[in-house]
């Protein structure tokens, strides 16, 4: 186990920790804020008052998630500066700018709004709170926003150059609007978006199959499957073009992901792997189920390459990525969850225009409400398996072709760092356990139907009657 004694391996363990943690709780946060925003501006306009129950209902498990989201990020920081520092001091000037733009920008905004929209239901005007729920989803979204360009510059930096070890930047928007930025933002986006429609819908699907407020989870069901139609096919497309991107400007993680070891000139076709044994000693798959010309197929909608699609045996090995089989198995993952969930989408959309998702009917698709179970926590693998891509497909470098990985780790004693990582690791099981706790007790309670509607029923009247004088029959010494 020479790993335990290795600073550079124990810390981007400690990294992938606590990334993987942290990664959990945003996802739906940033998507259920446009949730929120729906069913309160749909209350507002019809008032009916069930989507005021279920802004009521679904705000309990923002909150919830909110709450640990900010209790395992702040570590996400701490750590640029403890177990990576000569990174930090190398490209702060604008990656530092860029961290910070998300904790004043995005965080003090969703934070800010929080209260309002959390406890403020009646205690300010309506159009208020609705405006204090709407800016709460743009501090989140926001947050996904800078997080994102700023890990797509470290993917394709940009803006600037390395002088004298340190990242000088000649143009801050050129850094921001780096090559990977639009598509990666966009990406994330809709992953959370199209994790939160799913998990919504999947426990909406749970309460109707328990025959548990039929009508009113009906409600939010086909809501997300209405903004479904639209996100899942259009995160599949946008997934193509981060593809794109790889191919053009990674093409060390484009072999990585296909575990594709030699050379496919341009002009030709390639096979596309399957399913595949990498064997990274051997340089080679031991074993692999190919679809013939595919490849060309996937990166450019035709058969011939018009790029050639670098082998690895291109790179020396210190200078492409290891763990070729997570990498291969994560992409694939991501992939298939990706189609299965647009496929549970169109199945559901057809069951819907067939009259099958009614009030009287959808308590008879048990089938389909139970996928819509299953589907719930796919979101969530299927982002962390882009992430594990995105980042040790990026390896050996921190920041693409320019700063090393190995360069980029402070000189820890790998005892302190080991610490720390098993304090990470025991604190974060806690925490799991303790949402997990939460969260189920908050859906097997269901939402609260006695609750006061804002504006509909009547207050108790204030008592405005004069109180008696009492005189004051104090000594006189205690008047003084």
């Amino acid at each position: 186990m020479d790993f335990l004694s290795d600073t550079l391996v124990l810390s981007r363990m400690q990294f992938a920790l606590t990334a993987i943690f942290h990664m959990l709780w945003p996802v739906l946060t940033t998507g259920m804020s446009i949730y929120l925003v729906i069913v309160e501006g749909v209350w507002l306009k019809t008032r009916n008052k069930d989507y005021y129950y279920h802004a009521r209902f679904w705000s309990k498990l923002f909150v919830l998630n909110f709450g640990i989201g900010v209790a395992s990020g702040i570590p996400m920081g701490f750590q640029f500066g403890t177990n990576w520092g000569p990174f930090s001091e190398a490209v702060g000037n604008f990656f530092g700018s860029v961290i910070g733009f998300e904790a004043s920008w995005a965080f003090m905004l969703e934070a800010a709004f929080l209260g309002i929209m959390v406890f403020g239901w009646e205690r300010v005007n309506s159009v208020i709170h609705y405006l204090s729920t709407i800016l709460v989803a743009i501090g989140s979204n926001l947050s996904t926003f800078w997080i994102l360009t700023a890990n797509s510059w470290m993917q394709t930096p940009a803006g600037g150059e390395l002088v004298d070890g340190k990242f000088i930047v000649r143009d801050y928007f050129e850094a921001i609007t780096n090559p990977f930025m639009v598509n990666s933002v966009l990406h994330m986006f809709f992953a959370t978006l199209e994790t939160s429609l799913f998990v919504i819908g999947g426990i909406s699907a749970w309460y109707i199959l328990k025959n548990r407020n039929q009508e009113f989870f009906s409600k939010s069901f086909k809501i997300v499957l209405a903004a479904a139609i639209a996100v899942a096919p259009l995160q599949l497309y946008i997934g193509h073009l981060s593809g794109e991107q790889v191919y053009h400007y990674q093409p060390a993680k484009l072999a990585a992901m296909e575990a594709q070891w030699e050379t496919i000139p341009a002009g030709q076709g390639g096979d596309w792997s399957l399913v595949a044994f990498p064997n990274e000693k051997a340089q080679k798959n031991d074993w692999e189920i190919t679809v013939p010309n595919a490849l060309g197929y996937i990166l450019e909608f035709k058969k011939e390459l018009t790029l050639p699609v670098k082998g690895l045996k291109e790179w020396q090995p210190e200078d492409r990525p290891h763990l070729v089989g997570l990498i291969y198995y994560a992409f694939r993952t991501m992939i298939a969850i990706g189609f299965f969930l647009a496929g549970l989408m169109l199945i559901s959309t057809l069951q819907w225009m067939r009259g099958k998702l009614s009030p009287e009917n959808i308590s008879q698709q048990r089938w389909l409400m139970a996928s819509w179970i299953f589907a719930a926590p796919l979101g969530y693998i299927a982002i962390e398996s882009g992430w594990i891509v995105r980042c040790v497909g990026r390896q050996p470098w921190t920041l693409y072709g320019q700063i090393r990985t190995v360069d980029s780790v402070s000189n820890l004693p790998a005892s302190n760092v080991l610490t720390s990582l098993t304090g990470f690791a025991i604190v974060y099981s806690f925490l799991f356990f303790c949402v997990l706790y939460f969260g189920s007790r908050i859906i097997r309670r269901g939402p609260r139907f006695d609750l006061p509607i804002p504006g509909l029923e009547p207050q108790p009247a204030l008592d405005t009657q004069p109180g008696e004088f009492i005189p004051d029959e104090r000594p006189v010494e205690a008047k003084q």
